[in-house]
């Protein structure tokens, strides 16, 4: 058995020295270089205007209520809603008469001149001192209404022109100018009353219409202006990746950003006009990748 055995083994040896020696190791295979797609957008001056939006409600510069001087009932009335009246012109005539006792009707004049804007009291009513029967209000000057809180006050001064809108008119754009600053603000609000006064006479604005109020309150002018969403913080810091002039390799450049509004940005240093930066698909890259500008944003 063990002349077998041997015998075997013998064998093996033999079989294994005849095997064809293994191929050469076949070389790593190289990696291939990225190319990533992007986005360019070629940085451009020009203004960026930081502004504030308000609402605000149209009323009049001057509305005096009318006051009847004695008390009675309404004999006669001599104005309608919409009128315009001079100062002292009678508008109604109240009746003190009681029974047994007769008076002259009194008469009711107004206070200013100006445009019939309300009168409350039907004929036959019984009127007092103490109740308003009208009001007269001067609508060829009209003013805007505002609140601004506590944490735009800095921002706000006298002579600021703002821009208005109306829901009644859209697409139309109207003009007025800050008057009036509150010196004090209301402590339960926290917010301070501005008023603006419209620059041109215009019939279409109401006294009591809803306005919308664009304020400018900082201009920068021929600025280096980028969309906001090009610029990438990296170890807390703003950066953009610079495009080559061979649009082939993008670097990484770092910037100080100004100011910032409706998604765009001031760069006060980093990049001048005229160079391209990458808009889009700079999230994955590193300084110095290769890059293939597909297309330029607007």
């Amino acid at each position: 058995m063990k002349k077998i055995f041997i015998a075997i083994l013998l064998t093996g040896f033999v079989l294994a020295g005849c095997k064809k020696p293994d191929a050469a190791p076949k070389a790593a295979p190289q990696e291939e270089e990225v190319v990533y797609a992007v986005t360019g957008y070629k940085t451009i001056t020009g203004n960026l205007d930081d502004y504030l939006e308000f609402g605000g409600d149209v009323s009049s510069v001057s509305a005096v209520d009318v006051i009847p001087d004695m008390a009675g009932k309404i004999s006669n009335i001599l104005v309608s809603v919409g009128d315009m009246v001079k100062k002292d012109q009678v508008i109604a005539y109240v009746d003190a008469s009681r029974p047994g006792m007769n008076y002259k009707a009194s008469p009711v004049k107004a206070p200013i001149a100006g445009r019939i804007i309300s009168f409350t009291p039907m004929l036959g009513a019984t009127v007092s001192q103490a109740m308003p029967i009208a009001k007269i209000s001067n609508t060829d000057e009209l003013e805007i209404k505002m609140s601004v809180p506590e944490r735009f006050i800095s921002r706000i001064h006298n002579n600021q022109t703002a821009s208005i809108s109306f829901d009644a008119y859209p697409g139309v754009t109207f003009y007025a100018r800050i008057f009036e600053v509150s010196p004090v603000l209301d402590t339960s609000t926290r917010t301070m009353d501005v008023k603006l006064r419209m620059l041109e006479n215009d019939e279409r604005i109401k006294v009591g219409m809803f306005a919308r109020i664009h304020l400018v309150t900082e201009t920068v002018k021929n600025a280096t202006v980028i969309p906001s969403a090009c610029i990438i913080t990296r170890d807390g810091k703003p950066f953009v990746f610079v495009v080559s002039s061979d649009s082939q390799t993008a670097s990484l450049r770092s910037v100080t950003v100004g100011m910032n509004v409706d998604n765009k940005s001031e760069i006060i240093s980093g990049i001048s006009e005229g160079e391209v930066i990458v808009a889009k698909g700079q999230s994955l890259l590193n300084d110095g990748a290769k890059i293939s500008v597909i297309s330029m944003q607007e």
